[in-house]
């Protein structure tokens, strides 16, 4: 059986027993692809094309695909572990929590373990209301926090949450970047405001310096837990360890997940301080995750962190992020008519485009030039560049190359 043959069998396969309407969308910007191999910051399709993977599944191979130190990892810890018993202690959970203590900011040192973002989220949101005992949860218009429950409701597009309603009540979406909305909203029943530093599925909104710590400063004031959602942001992608640094602002709770995990085995925290870990502490088995924190998953989590410190991942991010930055900038001059802004921190970047279906083409015709990048579903206008943090400048320059190319077909 050939390439083409054997993709075209899996998507097929796909398309009968999973998601049909997932194989009808990507075909249609252009981006059908089936994955096979994958390396670095590389990966192939079935039929052997090989792409430049500028989405990284939304943050989460900040060290790379198939880390060759991070697959030692997990090999060497199946060779001695299971997932453990979710109920027991064990070295693995107590040595990761001890880590993620010592590089979150300020006082976050008590950790609750979890599988995906989502269920970070969630347990971030009952943890604020159990703690405060307030119901109120203020939120971010397009913001994206995750598809269960609590985390569900905290998202600020109606898309999302409207074929699953009645949701969760008490929950409020104000504007991104206005502290006066939030000043109006947030009193003495809210238990949090959640948000993500930088918005991602939300067109790689950044925060001004000034809002995040006015939201300090207001739910100091009120009586309120800041959740920073760090899903995306977090592990060196913005150019620091966690964006929540670049404000000089440590949250209450923080949320993290996908690169945690090394694209190699699923694991998220929800981090919190000492004394609002009190609320677990007197319900000690009210808030459980089976399979969050395995011990198979908290010893690759380790190696990603301990990778990302002794290679200077953040670093690098920062240095590749100005080129890209800089370079998308002489794009915006050269092609006035595609698009209009470019934004982000290290390497979070959005393009913003003159039209809504730019967005559409330019992962088509990208695609066709060896980088795979995705318009964000929030804001279909707005196309997001995450690789994994290792690329260099090879690879910025062939990003720069491709999108040059891409935006000229747009104009032709």
């Amino acid at each position: 059986m050939g390439k083409q043959e054997d993709k075209e069998k899996v998507l097929e396969k796909f398309s009968r027993f999973v998601n049909a309407g997932n194989v009808a969308a990507m075909n249609i910007v252009g981006l059908g692809i089936v994955e096979a191999r994958r390396e670095g910051a590389w990966v192939w399709d079935a039929d052997g094309t090989k792409y430049l993977d500028c989405f990284s599944s939304a943050g989460s191979f900040n060290v790379g695909r198939r880390n060759p130190e991070i697959i030692k990892a997990l090999k060497n810890a199946i060779e001695e572990l299971d997932l453990g018993i979710f109920l027991f202690p064990s070295r693995p959970k107590a040595e990761l929590a001890e880590k993620l203590a010592e590089i979150t900011p300020g006082d976050l040192s008590c950790t609750t373990y979890g599988t995906g973002g989502g269920e970070a989220n969630d347990c971030a949101i009952k943890l604020a209301r159990g703690y405060t005992q307030r119901p109120k949860i203020v939120a971010t218009e397009k913001g994206y926090h995750g598809h269960v429950g609590f985390s569900l409701s905290a998202i600020g597009r109606e898309h999302y949450r409207d074929p699953f309603g009645p949701l969760m009540p008490d929950f409020e979406h104000v504007p991104f970047g206005d502290i006066e909305a939030a000043e109006a909203v947030v009193d003495d029943t809210t238990a949090a405001v959640i948000l993500e530093p930088i918005q991602g599925e939300g067109g790689i909104n950044v925060a001004p310096y000034d809002y995040i710590k006015g939201l300090r400063k207001l739910c100091d004031e009120r009586g309120a837990l800041l959740i920073i959602d760090e899903i995306q942001t977090g592990f060196g992608r913005t150019g620091k360890m966690f964006c929540s640094e670049h404000y000089e602002v440590a949250p209450d709770i923080m949320t993290v997940a996908k690169s945690l995990g090394g694209a190699l085995y699923p694991i998220s925290a929800t981090i919190t301080t000492p004394k609002i870990n009190t609320f677990w502490e007197s319900h000690p088995f009210i808030h459980l995750s089976t399979f969050g924190g395995s011990d198979i998953g908290c010893r690759v989590a380790l190696a990603v962190i301990d990778f990302i410190e002794k290679n200077g991942l953040a670093e690098n991010a920062a240095r590749m992020g100005e080129k890209l930055l800089n370079g998308l900038g002489a794009l915006k001059d050269k092609h006035p008519g595609v698009f209009e802004e470019v934004r982000g921190k290290g390497l979070m970047i959005g393009l913003k485009y003159v039209r809504d279906d730019h967005g559409m083409l330019m992962s088509m015709n990208l695609a066709k030039e060896g980088v795979i990048a995705i318009f964000t579903a929030n804001e279909p206008s707005v196309m997001r560049l995450m690789p994994p943090l290792i690329i260099g400048e090879e690879e910025v320059e062939l990003i720069l190359n491709a999108m040059d190319k891409a935006m000229a077909k747009i104009e032709d």
